[in-house]
């Protein structure tokens, strides 16, 4: 069966959660900082998690209607600490003096975040078993296409629950604009959290292990937040026409630890320098830089490069909470030309990364900061685009397989089409043991062919069989 073509998410039901309690912060407008605001044009977070289906008993012969209720009020209790969420952005202006400036206001009763409850009639295995990732997950998630400027109208957070015939996929789309992928798995791991608590005990009083820190940081210390004016007056002088969606094929490729235990020993022997440290993810960020490089078959004096987000949360001097909630992720990145890329190995170009990586410190960090408020600018996403580039998105580092919603641990990660180009790659934290990493990767079909035909990358891989067949008894 080709779950693509045969069967359609049909949309059960649809309502608006408000937060369980309105505390006094989420009355203040959320102001957006720099880092906030240069998201924008990028559209929004979707991610979401694959569980198996909760098996009916005769004290709950409907434990999935339970489940679905209790998900709606744990996610109630949820946005009371998460409180942006169940905002929308707002724009003030004036003409004397000029003044644009966007905010995030929760505080108005009548909005909150969305819920979906949605069915198809699939399995796991339609979702696990093929190579490619079935376009139907694309249907797990809500907004699809929309940029986060939208978040004027539409709604900052949107649950979508999708019931399989075994499993049930918990999915969200996320406003960019209001946190990172960090903050993103802050926000999944207390939803997870509460729900876990309210299934336990049948009652939950909305409390969670670590508490998010909302107010906007704006570098200065002891700063209150304030709002920016930005140079513009209207959104069509920095919101770009809308994306057109390429065709892609969207791969899952794992990497065991004992795989980029290889990679890393080869690289950190190729750089043979003494006062470096090749990292795995360098290692194997590389690998796929090279190669995916080498089936492009662009001219030799082409500019390639290769970007690395980076969470500035720990590289600030002094640092900032992990638990800040909020953006605050950079990337960064290793350019060279296709010729010198393709002429030296693996670790050459892993050491451009990690050079990149090590040169991005806390005088960096806040010398952007600074050069921006002298010009506030949106990002623009087009150079991303670069058919010549590579993007390395999320992070092996998020602790995903943990969000617990009473249901045990999750069978698999996936992520929506939001953000998805040529070159785009996504990594998740693989379920093979730890210092394993799964990697969905995005390309035109004839590109995808060639990399799976390129035998230095392929022979780093684990076989798809062996990978589909952990995940069917994890």
């Amino acid at each position: 069966m080709n779950p693509d073509t045969t069967k359609a998410v049909r949309q059960i039901s649809k309502c608006t959660i408000k937060p369980y309690q309105v505390i006094e912060e989420s009355k203040q407008p959320t102001y957006l900082t720099p880092w906030d605001l240069s998201f924008f044009n990028f559209q929004y977070i979707q991610k979401g998690l694959l569980y198996r289906k909760p098996a009916p008993s005769l004290e709950d012969p409907t434990p999935t209607i339970t489940f679905i209720h209790q998900l709606k009020h744990s996610l109630s209790m949820t946005l009371t600490h998460f409180y942006p969420l169940s905002g929308r952005m707002v724009t003030k202006k004036q003409d004397n003096p000029p003044f644009y400036g966007i905010y995030v206001d929760s505080s108005n009763d009548s909005v909150g975040a969305e819920f979906i409850h949605a069915a198809v009639d699939i399995t796991m295995m339609d979702i696990l078993t093929p190579i490619d990732v079935p376009l139907i997950v694309q249907s797990f998630f809500a907004l699809d296409g929309a940029i986060c400027h939208d978040g004027h109208t539409e709604p900052l957070l949107v649950v979508q629950v999708t019931e399989l015939l075994d499993g049930i996929f918990v999915g969200c789309t996320f406003n960019h604009v209001i946190g990172d992928g960090t903050s993103y798995w802050k926000f999944f791991h207390a939803f997870a959290e509460i729900t876990r608590n309210l299934r336990k005990a049948g009652k939950h009083d909305g409390s969670i292990s670590r508490l998010p820190i909302t107010k906007r940081w704006f570098l200065e210390e002891n700063g209150d937040p304030f709002l920016i004016n930005l140079p513009f007056s209207d959104h069509k002088e920095f919101i770009e026409d809308r994306y057109e969606r390429p065709f892609l094929r969207e791969r899952m490729f794992h990497f065991t630890g004992e795989s980029l235990a290889k990679l890393k020993a080869k690289a950190n022997e190729e750089c043979n320098t003494k006062h470096v440290q090749i990292s795995s993810f360098q290692a194997l960020s590389a690998l796929l830089w090279r190669s995916i490089t080498r089936i492009r078959h662009f001219n030799p004096d082409r500019i390639t490069s290769c970007r690395l987000p980076i969470d500035d949360r720990l590289r600030l001097n002094p640092p900032l909470s992990e638990n800040y909630f909020g953006n605050c992720v950079q990337s960064v990145s290793g350019a060279t030309t296709v010729e010198d890329l393709l002429a030296h190995g693996n670790g050459w170009a892993a050491l451009l990364l990690h050079e990149a990586i090590k040169e991005h410190t806390d005088e960096k960090i806040r010398g952007v900061r600074e050069e921006w408020m002298k010009k506030p600018r949106i990002s623009q996403t087009r150079p991303i685009f670069d058919p010549a580039n590579l993007m390395m998105g999320s992070s092996p580092r998020f602790d995903v397989y943990s969000c617990d919603f009473g249901l045990g641990m999750a069978v698999a990660a996936r992520c929506g089409f939001n953000n998805k180009f040529d070159g785009k790659v996504t990594s998740y934290r693989g379920l093979t043991g730890i210092g394993s990493v799964l990697l969905e990767v995005c390309l035109p079909p004839e590109s995808m062919s060639a990399l799976e035909s390129d035998k230095e990358f392929m022979d780093s891989v684990s076989p798809h069989e062996i990978h589909v067949h952990h995940l069917a008894y994890v």
